[in-house]
């Protein structure tokens, strides 16, 4: 299965890139894992929310046209524990899904249209992070999805 990390915008901390790497070249043990960014809209200063969400939306649409499953990362969705979320990762691999792609969106979510398309939402927490945290978290907590599917020892219950 191959799993694709769809972001919003680059990650301009230098410290935050390194640390996201090194999960990266840890999931390549696991699985077929692909990081893409959307570019960033310019201009947007004066741009409406809704406008800036569609205009996203478009793209996200454009980018995920091959997924099988698509799922959002949002404030709004469940909030599984790292090994329900390991649960949910297996219960795609399992079914045979070839392609599963987790998106994190903009600044101010996504639109109406994204929403008609998914599979699933889920929320890392109740709190408030940084797009730029939120991508770092992520994909800890995917290895650390991988890491309990395997029974290895880096999660501890």
């Amino acid at each position: 299965m191959k799993i694709t990390l769809l972001v919003v915008g680059k990650t301009s901390d230098e410290y935050i890139n390194k640390l996201i790497d090194n999960y990266i070249q840890r999931l390549k043990h696991y699985t077929d894992f692909e990081w893409q960014t959307i570019a960033e809209l310019k201009n947007t200063k004066n741009m409406p929310e809704d406008t800036q969400k569609g205009k996203e939306g478009e793209a996200i649409l454009n980018a995920t046209e091959n997924a099988d499953e698509i799922i959002l990362l949002d404030e709004h969705g469940d909030q599984p524990t790292s090994v329900e979320f390991s649960g949910i990762i297996s219960k795609y691999r399992n079914k045979g899904t070839r392609k599963l792609v987790f998106v994190i969106g903009g600044p101010y979510g996504f639109s109406d249209a994204v929403y008609k398309q998914i599979s699933k939402k889920i929320s890392l927490s109740k709190m408030t992070f940084s797009h730029q945290m939120v991508r770092l978290i992520f994909v800890e907590q995917l290895y650390r999805a991988f890491t309990i599917i395997k029974g290895e020892s880096y999660h501890h219950e």
